[in-house]
């Protein structure tokens, strides 16, 4: 089990190097994380939600994702709240207070989870959530030492020393965990490490020297990491504008966005330029696109986004000839209203949308969880590309717009609308922009040039790549043995 001194220290982009390392090896792998805290879900195959960096860790093992594999799945929608999901399936809204009453029945079903990935595996590789050194929450942890204790399983500290403090964070940790806990970590592994290694060398034996944890490697930085999936908020912080491309594509960063790796394809286009607006910054007046993200709490996110003024630049947008698409929460709010008569989201209320769609929104019924595939339609698209992606959301819409979907799906259905002018669409369905075919017609919708990057392909490759630079700086073989 993988633990760190702190959140994203690179826990999860470690537990995927390592289950492709050990795949390649020819094992049979798997990965688990006890309990998340992620708005970046992705639908399993049966039928379900994990959080992302699990689904990309099971692609990285080369099996489908399960829900299993993270079976407490925490979805905020408040700053003290958050949606509570169990082994793929939400159960009910829990306040930070009431989530550790919770937990001793949320235990069973996380060693459940566990004993069934370990029944079909010759390797489990665990995820911690946060820090080791919470020690504030142990008494009813289940995500790192209390549940390392109770499957006994030997645990790994992984500290970052990009951000600074590294030998504080890994010995300070020793410093407050109990006794018992400390004596489950049998190694330590330092992340993200710039510059002459040997530099380090007195720094890694002053803390194998302090805490008594073997020294398990020092890992460099992986330069490629922003060329996978992110699970957590955190890197849209950093991520200010990607690209120098010639199309502006703009994206409000709501304070709920969820399935935010729908950008990324976009991001990794040479010819778009896309920028993640920060509050306080206006839309600038060079945006080609408006894209209004997906949303844990759309009514929530809706108020956040007039609060910023950008509401009224993203109308002034439209009136200027701009074009406005929405992703599923994004979708909805670009509608004439949004109802959640049950609070599924939030306090139960009926709000105006931007009025840019001719739909109204009420929240509510049984979540859609699957897997999708079909076409743009011709309503859309100048050309019936093929896409595929998935469905997350509740709620039904309904209005004229619909008459002119985004999709065609296989099944039948159709999905999403379009405005007469065309200039605005929204859709529920997410992970459009991986499918290459649908992204390369997208972008022609906007008068850009799609690059020949394979977005697939270029994932597969980054895992391997991960996979060689982690198997290089840390010993498998005295990983493998320290399992147990």
């Amino acid at each position: 089990m993988l633990q760190g001194t702190g959140s994203d220290v690179g826990k999860s982009l470690l537990v995927a190097g390592l289950a492709r390392a050990f795949a390649n090896r020819g094992l049979v792998v798997r990965p688990f994380k006890p309990q998340n805290m992620s708005n970046n879900a992705a639908v399993t195959v049966d039928g379900g939600e994990i959080g992302r960096a699990q689904a990309l860790q099971a692609r990285a093992a080369r099996v489908a994702p399960s829900v299993h594999m993270n079976p407490v799945l925490l979805k905020p929608q408040s700053d003290v709240g958050s949606q509570v999901v169990v082994q793929g399936r939400v159960v009910g809204n829990a306040k930070a207070r009431e989530f550790q009453d919770w937990k001793p029945r949320l235990e069973v079903s996380v060693h459940e989870s566990f004993e069934k990935l370990a029944a079909e595996a010759d390797l489990v590789i665990v995820e911690g959530a946060g820090s080791a050194a919470e020690v504030n929450l142990r008494a009813r942890d289940i995500a790192n030492m209390g549940f390392a204790r109770k499957a006994d399983v030997p645990v790994i500290l992984v500290g970052d020393i990009d951000r600074g403090g590294v030998i504080a964070q890994i010995v300070g940790t020793h410093a407050v965990i109990d006794e018992r806990d400390a004596a489950q970590i049998v190694g330590f592994l330092v992340n993200k490490f710039r510059g002459d290694p040997a530099l380090f060398a007195p720094g890694m034996a002053l803390i194998a020297e302090k805490t008594g944890w073997a020294d398990l490697g020092l890992v460099p930085w992986f330069r490629d990491a922003g060329l996978l999936p992110a699970e957590d908020a955190v890197v849209l912080e950093k991520r200010r504008a990607g690209g120098e491309g010639r199309t502006t594509v703009v994206v409000p960063r709501l304070p709920h966005i969820s399935n935010f790796d729908d950008l990324d394809p976009l991001a990794q286009e040479p010819g778009v330029r896309l920028v993640m607006l920060a509050r306080g910054e206006a839309v600038p007046a060079e945006a080609d696109l408006v894209m209004l993200p997906g949303s844990k709490a759309t009514i929530a996110d809706l108020a956040a986004l007039r609060a910023e003024g950008w509401d009224v630049d993203i109308l002034a947008h439209v009136r200027r000839g701009g074009r406005v698409f929405g992703l599923c929460g994004g979708y909805q709010m670009l509608g004439r209203s949004i109802a959640d008569p049950d609070g599924v989201e939030g306090p139960p209320a009926t709000v105006a949308g931007l009025g840019l769609l001719d739909v109204d929104t009420v929240l509510g019924g049984d979540k859609r969880l699957e897997a999708v595939a079909g076409t743009l339609a011709p309503t859309f698209a100048g050309s019936p590309a093929p896409f595929s992606g998935y469905e997350m959301h509740v709620g039904r819409t309904t209005g004229a717009d619909l008459a002119r979907p985004v999709l065609a799906l296989a099944d039948g259905r159709s999905d999403g609308a379009v405005r007469p002018d065309g200039r605005v669409a929204g859709c529920y369905v997410h992970g459009l922009f991986s499918d290459d075919r649908a992204r390369t017609a997208f972008l022609a919708m906007l008068g850009a040039e799609a690059s020949d990057l394979a977005y697939e392909t270029r994932v597969e490759a980054t895992l391997d790549a991960l996979a060689e630079h982690v198997a290089a700086h840390v010993d498998l073989d005295r990983l493998w043995g320290l399992a147990r």
